[in-house]
């Protein structure tokens, strides 16, 4: 009986069929047009934080002004439009400045391609939040990981896996001038309640706890942050290691965490507030609570020197008019003055400059 043979036939695609080599050629490389940016979705799970902060309004401007003069970087999505891999404040500057097209390099990238270049070109800005670098890397780790392949049996760490002869947390920590510790300990980050992560975001919470804090289930992080806004205070590493131990033991109650929170630390600066709604009347509704101690710190200054000159003085810092009083039995002063300003100070008042 005759053996049957295998036939081995090279099928040609379906792009190969109904599409040129010149069209195929093209689709493979990089050109720059101009996009609708209702055309462009954002980038899945995009870590970088877009804010209406004092640059992002530059920006505005200066697209309003010039428009964008350096293109963002998008890819083609498979069910048609554009998807952001770099570019996410320029596209917003777009909307806010009312240009409804922008200059894009388009560039034909795999998922794990457009993992690596979002996050590698959004690590060159200068200032980069705990938690954008947190999930940042978490991104690019995952994706270096999936590109060498599934982990041998020697390697089992759910934070790394061999690429190179090295691990992929080493390697990332290479490439982005960070230790693999520092990289392990950013990521771990991202298991932290969002409540938390914007504390350690606003810097009232150092790396080292937070790490610590990022252990506990999410059901006891929720019951640490109401006892932290609760008791205005929040826990040194020593305080975090104590914390997640009795977690670990299942010993971690209110009362626990209470207790542990009151104990004083090492090296503790006595800290006094005074609460906000007493401040809040010398302001314009608005002010934030970082302008309100700026300008608490500069009256106190401008009240100091006032004090050794011994006498009334008004005082000019940036168009923001102070009044200052000094005398034998009182001093005080009073933040921005209103207009018209109080005191019975004339119309046409001009206040000195210090």
């Amino acid at each position: 009986m005759a053996k049957s043979r295998e036939i081995n036939m090279n099928l040609p695609s379906v792009d190969d069929l109904f599409t040129t080599q010149e069209e195929r050629d093209q689709k493979n490389q990089e050109y720059v047009k101009d996009i609708s940016i209702y055309e462009i979705t954002d980038f899945p799970n995009h870590p970088f934080k877009v804010k209406m902060d004092d640059k992002m309004v530059e920006t505005i401007e200066s697209v309003r002004e010039h428009g964008v003069l350096v293109p963002a970087l998008v890819r083609e999505k498979p069910t048609g439009g554009y998807e952001m891999i770099s570019g996410h404040r320029r596209k917003m500057a777009c909307e806010m400045a009312g240009r409804e097209n922008i200059p894009c390099i388009v560039r034909n990238l795999t998922d794990d391609e457009a993992v690596i270049v979002m996050v590698d070109s959004n690590l060159q800005r200068e200032e980069i939040l705990p938690s954008e670098k947190a999930f940042a890397y978490k991104m690019r780790l995952e994706a270096m990981k999936r590109q060498a392949g599934r982990p041998s049996k020697e390697n089992v760490s759910p934070v790394a896996t061999h690429l190179r002869g090295k691990r992929s947390d080493e390697l990332l920590g290479e490439q982005v001038g960070e230790s693999k510790d520092t990289i392990r300990r950013y990521i771990r980050l991202t298991e932290l309640i969002p409540e938390i992560l914007e504390m350690v975001d606003d810097k009232k919470i150092s790396m080292r706890p937070a790490v610590e804090l990022s252990y506990l289930p999410k059901e006891e992080q929720a019951i640490l942050y109401d006892t932290m806004e609760s008791e205005a205070c929040t826990p040194s590493h020593a305080q975090a290691i104590k914390i997640r131990k009795f977690s670990a033991e299942g010993r971690l109650n209110e009362d626990v965490l209470l207790l542990i929170m009151s104990e004083e630390k090492p090296n503790q600066v006595e800290q006094w507030k005074i609460p906000k709604n007493r401040l809040k009347k010398y302001f314009p509704s608005g002010t934030t609570q970082q302008k309100m101690e700026e300008t608490i710190i500069k009256a106190l200054e401008l009240y100091r020197n006032g004090k050794k000159a011994g006498n009334d003085r008004h005082f000019d810092t940036k168009g923001e008019v102070y009044l200052l009083v000094v005398n034998e039995k009182s001093a005080f002063f009073c933040f921005p003055l209103p207009t018209p300003y109080p005191f019975g100070l004339p119309a046409d008042y001009q206040p000195k400059r210090q």
